[in-house]
């Protein structure tokens, strides 16, 4: 049986086509993939953390990560810090830039940021200063403010719910939960049941994240949580249609096939040369690497590929070698 979710998900005054959401992740999602993972059926996609400091300082590496193109619209800007007074002029920055989301992050778990930081998941430990965030930002801009986080810091203190609640009062328009704590990590398994719990505490949407690689991912955690969308991250690694696969199902109950081998060949080459475009040729050959591993993973001949263009520094030299390594088995795939 299909669990369907509603068709639109409404956050306060944006209206998303679907409850489908590309999740925000370090290093991945940059414009190029977002773009593409946009037009491929997402219903919104979220820009890397950005941090608030390095926005305010206009540092140029951090405006990079936070341009984006009309082809993403309505498309989300993330922001971490610790500071409200830092975060509501980060937030109002990325307003004038065109943003139609601030996302704050209270769920990144890694030692930088949530330890030597104070901000990510650190920030479930101080409801007080939390609150303070959420308002100095829903005040500072125009546009809706949402919130990620995780069920809590640990297995203790998993305050997801009452946090949610806060977020509310605070004016946030919907809520994202990863469900595992801040000392899990990435480890263990997502507590999709869990979600439900801040599902019934508060009246906006509720998004469940963590774990959906699949259709059926997406069906059973929406099931087991009650959730009006779903967050997918790692599960898009090198297929940025997922997304769409999953709204696709969860509105018709059909379920939509992977693009055909030569599809994927024609996606990774468009998804390669934008992102030379946008880096440059240099710094794209370097972040197209991983994309270039996710999209080959489980290939005949896959690893040979890997090991050569990491091997390989000159743009040119890198499609060539993406070609020579698809054509054949787009060719024997058609035979």
């Amino acid at each position: 049986m299909c669990t369907k979710i509603r068709q639109t998900v409404k956050i306060g005054s944006v209206t998303l086509d679907n409850g489908v959401i590309l999740a925000p992740m370090a290093g991945v999602t940059d414009m190029p993939t977002r773009r593409l993972v946009k037009r491929m059926g997402a219903g919104l996609v979220v820009s890397e953390m950005i941090a608030s400091q390095a926005m305010i300082r206009q540092n140029r590496q951090t405006m990079q990560m936070a341009a984006h193109t009309p082809e993403e619209f309505p498309m989300s800007v993330q922001l971490a810090g610790c500071e409200p007074e830092v975060m509501a002029e980060a937030a109002r920055l990325n307003q004038d830039l065109g943003a139609a989301i601030i996302d704050i992050n209270m769920g990144c778990p890694v030692k930088k940021v949530a330890l030597k930081g104070e901000a990510g998941s650190a920030l479930m430990r101080n409801e007080n200063l939390a609150a303070r965030i959420m308002t100095a930002v829903v005040k500072a801009v125009d546009i809706p403010v949402t919130l990620k986080m995780r069920t809590g810091w640990d297995q203790t203190s998993r305050n997801a719910p009452s946090l949610a609640r806060v977020a509310e009062e605070c004016g946030i328009q919907m809520v994202t939960v990863h469900g595992r704590t801040r000392s899990q990590m990435y480890t263990g398994a997502s507590d999709w049941s869990f979600i439900g719990e801040v599902k019934r505490a508060v009246s906006i949407p509720v998004i469940g994240n963590g774990d959906v690689e699949s259709i059926d991912d997406a069906q059973r955690m929406l099931e087991m949580s009650g959730a009006d969308g779903v967050m997918i991250g790692r599960g898009t690694y090198g297929r940025p249609w997922l997304p769409g696969q999953v709204a696709h199902f969860l509105a018709t109950g059909e379920r939509r096939p992977d693009p055909t081998l030569a599809e994927q060949f024609d996606i990774l080459l468009e998804h390669y040369e934008a992102m030379l475009l946008h880096y440059g040729a240099v710094t794209g050959v370097r972040i197209a690497r991983k994309h270039m591993a996710w999209y080959s993973k489980g290939l005949p001949g896959s690893a040979e590929f890997r090991a050569e263009i990491n091997r390989l520094a000159d743009a040119s030299a890198v499609r060539d070698a993406v070609v020579a390594f698809y054509a054949p088995l787009v060719q024997r795939n058609a035979a």
